[in-house]
Parts: C-alpha cells; structure tokens; sequence
C-alpha cells in the first residue's frame, strides 16, 4: 500500500499532464521544425526540405517525420559507402600513379647517364 501511494504521488493529476504534454510537443515540434530547417539551409539535401515540410504540417504526427528521418540516414549511409569506394580507389590510382612517375623519372635518369656516358 505504501508502494502504491508513492507511486500515485509521483504521477501528476490527468488534467495538469494532459496540458503540459500538449504544450512539450507543440514545442518540441517547432524546436525540431527550426533545426532541420538550419540544417536544410547549410546542406541543400531535399531530404531535409521534406523533413521540414512534414514538422510543418498539423495533422501529421512525427512517425511520418521519424520515417523520413530513417530514410534519409539511410540513403546517406549508401552514398558513404559510395564515397568511400571512391576514395579507394582514387587512393589506390594516385600511389599506382605515383609509383609510375618514380620509375619513369629513374628511367630518364638512367638514360641521360647512358647519354652523357657515350
């Protein structure tokens, strides 16, 4: 009995939670609305555009927000899976590359000995 009245002191009365939940996500939405919308404006991803638009809207709740947001990181996971094969090998053609300019340089040089030689 005793577990049950702290528990029951610790919850606040429905009419007070009701009021303060609704006023938390009206302002976690525009808190959320604003940041993407900075972040739309540093990184122009379309993506980020739609986020925006969906906080916007009213009727929608933020599972549509959240799937979108799941979407986006997922298709940024792809393009940096991407980009790091492109490093890769761009990584891999410069040292080839390189390697390749080294022993044409010692090629040259061992002909102009071979020139200044005759």
């Amino acid at each position: 009995d005793d577990a049950l009245e702290l528990f029951k002191k610790t919850l606040p009365s429905a009419g007070a939670s009701f009021a303060q939940v609704q006023v938390s996500a009206t302002s976690e939405r525009a808190r959320a609305l604003k940041i993407v919308r900075a972040a739309a404006r540093k990184s122009k991803a379309p993506g980020l555009d739609l986020i925006a638009l969906a906080l916007s809207g009213k009727a929608a709740g933020f599972e549509k927000v959240i799937a979108l947001i799941d979407e986006l990181v997922i298709n940024l996971k792809k393009e940096q899976e991407g980009d790091d094969a492109k490093k890769e090998y761009c990584s891999t053609s410069i040292d080839e590359a390189d390697d390749k300019k080294k022993s044409l340089e010692l090629s040259v040089k061992d002909s102009e000995t071979a020139i200044d030689e005759l």
